[in-house]
């Protein structure tokens, strides 16, 4: 499965459980596999990209520092 197709999952997980909202993404990719968006556990990178992306978080997009 792709970031692009975990994105919806992540965020609907969000929304119904905010307090997953911060968790790492190997905290996340259990949790995404038990709940049964995902048929298997998931690459950790792709789930951070869509974490990022449902976040609304955007590290190209920050001032540099």
């Amino acid at each position: 499965m792709r970031s692009a197709e975990l994105v919806p999952h992540v965020r609907d997980l969000f929304s119904l459980c905010p307090e997953y909202f911060w968790h790492e993404p190997w905290e996340l990719q259990d949790v995404l596999f038990s709940l049964g968006y995902t048929d298997d556990l998931v690459d950790e990178g792709e789930i951070w990209a869509a974490v990022e992306i449902a976040r609304g978080v955007y590290p190209q997009w920050r001032p540099a520092a």
